[in-house]
């Protein structure tokens, strides 16, 4: 049997518990995310921050993205993945 490496989009559907459920968290369907698994459909730009906060960093945009991150998020170059999560601050008391 041949290992073959998890596609990012596979490994935020493992990362949510399956890819129904990443549709639900993201707002979209399933049949949706089965055709961006499936590599029918490529993870569209905007679904990108979406899937990062969803799979609270297990997937970043640089792992969905990998050949043109930077020109699409330059201001992520040169941070490391937890600054860009953007995770909200709590709210004062």
């Amino acid at each position: 049997m041949e290992h073959t490496e998890r596609t990012p989009i596979e490994r935020a559907c493992d990362a949510v518990k399956g890819q129904a459920k990443l549709a639900r968290l993201i707002g979209v369907s399933p049949a949706n995310v089965n055709q961006w698994v499936t590599g029918n459909r490529p993870v569209p730009i905007e679904r990108c921050v979406a899937i990062e906060r969803a799979t609270a960093g297990a997937v970043t945009r640089k792992d969905l993205r990998p050949n043109d991150w930077e020109s699409i998020w330059p201001e992520l170059a040169g941070m490391p993945a937890p600054e860009f999560l953007g995770t909200p601050e709590p709210a004062p008391a």
